[in-house]
């Protein structure tokens, strides 16, 4: 009876773990595959023309739709590459929890990071908000009905927006394609090597981002030849967007290892994407600068209470998972 009784709690254990805890994968594996994953992301995207020696797109929407093809295949060569490099055990129903694509604690994935990333654009709310009472001066100036105006302008806008989106090739790139297809590759995939490779959870949540960012070298080639720039000019353009593509890198794989939900930092993402740069200083009015600094101290004051990992998961027990928030709780 005893024995039984030990031979199903380990069955249980198993059925607790996505993943096999022996054998293990070394770190140059885990590096390696992560670099290999990050060079394909980017030289897919140049295969139809350098490989497959097909024609230029006619137009730029034919462009974006070719591109978005080969960031998809590089997604799907990705995830099943880093199935095969992983000690899965695939006849676990919920394998994709190793790549964090789960729709349990859908909410607290969706709401909670997004709560916490817009702390960080309080000076840029401010902004708006202040601009928008610009507008409201000058329509009241010129004895407008300036409530009636507003609401019939966000109206138009709103629904100008709705129409527009699903045609707008800029918004399935910036919204929807770039932030899957990444989140997929640089998180999904790259942290489970990483975790899987014995590094430890604060070094792949600050290694991981470079490979994140060295998939954006490209942009230097396109600001050069593209848009006409100067190398110099193109170099320090890329640079910027290099150090804020670490910067952020470091904050989604947080998410992600903290979580062990890919939907926290994907929505973080496209945040992210949609506000741009936070506005940190104003020279109209200090106030915006002074909201960014609240806004700031409340983001790293909420940043591990409101990622717990008891938030998003309801087994913390013997766990073994890779993202690891065992180690975190």
């Amino acid at each position: 009876m005893m024995g039984t009784a030990i031979s199903v709690e380990r069955q249980e254990e198993e059925q607790e773990q996505v993943v096999v805890g022996g054998g293990g994968l070394s770190a140059t594996v885990a590096v390696m595959g992560c670099a290999a994953m990050a060079v394909f992301y980017v030289a897919i995207l140049y295969a139809p023309t350098l490989i497959l020696r097909l024609p230029p797109p006619a137009s730029y929407k034919s462009f974006m739709i070719r591109r978005f093809i080969c960031a998809a295949i590089s997604s799907l060569v990705s995830i099943f590459a880093s199935a095969l490099i992983l000690p899965l055990r695939w006849h676990v129903p919920d394998v994709s929890s190793a790549f964090g694509i789960r729709f349990d604690h859908l909410w607290q994935a969706l709401i909670l990071p997004l709560s916490l990333t817009s702390l960080m654009y309080a000076g840029s709310f401010v902004q708006k908000c202040l601009h928008l009472l610009d507008s409201w001066e000058q329509h009241r100036n010129y004895g407008r009905n300036v409530t009636i105006e507003w609401i019939s302008k966000v109206q138009d806008k709103c629904i100008d927006l709705m129409l527009t989106m699903p045609s707008n090739i800029s918004v399935w790139r910036n919204y929807i394609v770039a932030p899957i297809t990444e989140e997929l590759v640089f998180r999904a995939c790259m942290v489970p090597l990483l975790l899987c490779g014995g590094f430890s959870t604060y070094t792949v949540v600050f290694l991981g981002p470079i490979f994140f960012s060295l998939a954006h070298l490209n942009h230097i080639l396109e600001y050069y030849f593209q848009k006409n720039r100067s190398l110099v000019k193109a170099s320090m353009a890329a640079g910027f967007q290099l150090g804020y593509t670490v910067i952020f890198g470091s904050y989604a794989s947080f998410l992600f290892v903290r979580t062990g939900h890919l939907i926290a930092p994907l929505v973080a993402h496209i945040f992210c994407n949609y506000m741009g740069l936070p506005t940190t200083f104003s020279r109209r009015a200090g106030v915006a600068s002074l909201a960014f600094i609240a806004g700031s101290l409340v983001f790293f004051w909420l940043l591990f209470p409101l990622t717990s990992p008891h938030l998003y998961n309801d087994r913390m027990h013997s766990c073994k998972c890779w993202h690891g928030y065992c180690t975190w709780s």
